[in-house]
């Protein structure tokens, strides 16, 4: 064999171990690239925060029937006036109170000895609601267990229960988040710390939605809780993570 031929077969050679090569690197590469991409743990985290409610608000529904729009108006501006002042006496500010606008509906006479209704126009009713918010829980709290001095005032009313809000609701529930997801990464280290494994990166979080309900309530809804009823509250909130595995 002369010199250049075995030049030519030496660098035949050489180009296929380096093809062989290089196949070997991609097909290990893309072995561990599913590697990666299959070896994934999914976990639910979750965290809460207790908060106290700050402010409260309170409503009060009353209402009139009378023969004409007129005498139902007067009488529903009195009762308004009262209320107002029940309101001042028991602490509160003018400006603190909400009167809502004035509805009204007429009301048809029934035919005898039935539920069909005629044409005829047999009285008014008119109502409006007055809403009252503080930043005192306490006073209104109490306020609205003397509801029966307005009854006594000879006012027709319906009241509702006092609600109570938390006003920095919104960075709460960011920070509640916030530790949800590292419960989350506690929950996957602790899971593959038996198998000699590690937690990799985050590739995906979902946010569940929040529950906002008493303190010693273990209610949830799928479309979350927003209580209003209670003082002391419980902030909930859930993510749900996948982390790759080493």
């Amino acid at each position: 064999m002369q010199i250049k031929d075995y030049q030519v077969v030496l660098l035949g050679v050489m180009i296929a171990l380096g093809s062989i090569f290089s196949t070997y690197i991609l097909s290990k590469s893309i072995i561990e690239f599913q590697k990666l991409q299959n070896q994934t743990i999914r976990v639910t985290g979750s965290a809460s925060q207790e908060v106290t409610s700050d402010s409260a608000s309170w409503t009060v529904r009353f209402s009139r029937i009378k023969p004409t729009l007129k005498e139902g108006y007067a009488l529903l501006e009195s009762d308004a006036q009262k209320i107002k002042e029940f309101f001042i006496e028991n602490g509160f500010e003018e400006s603190d109170i909400d009167f809502s606008i004035i509805n009204s509906y007429p009301n048809y006479k029934r035919f005898p000895g039935s539920y069909n209704v005629s044409n005829e126009i047999e009285s008014y009713t008119v109502n409006q609601s007055a809403t009252v918010k503080s930043n005192d829980i306490d006073k209104l709290t109490k306020t609205s267990k003397k509801v029966s001095s307005l009854i006594n005032r000879d006012i027709t009313l319906e009241a509702e229960r006092v609600q109570y809000f938390v006003s920095n609701l919104d960075d709460i529930k960011i920070k509640v988040a916030s530790e949800a997801s590292k419960n989350a990464k506690e929950r996957a280290k602790s899971l593959v710390e038996g198998t000699n494994g590690k937690i990799g990166v985050m590739t995906n979080a979902k946010l569940g939605v929040f529950q906002i309900v008493p303190v010693d309530s273990t209610e949830v809804d799928d479309y979350g809780i927003n209580d209003t009823s209670s003082i002391e509250k419980k902030v909930v909130s859930t993510v749900s993570a996948t982390f790759t595995v080493k």
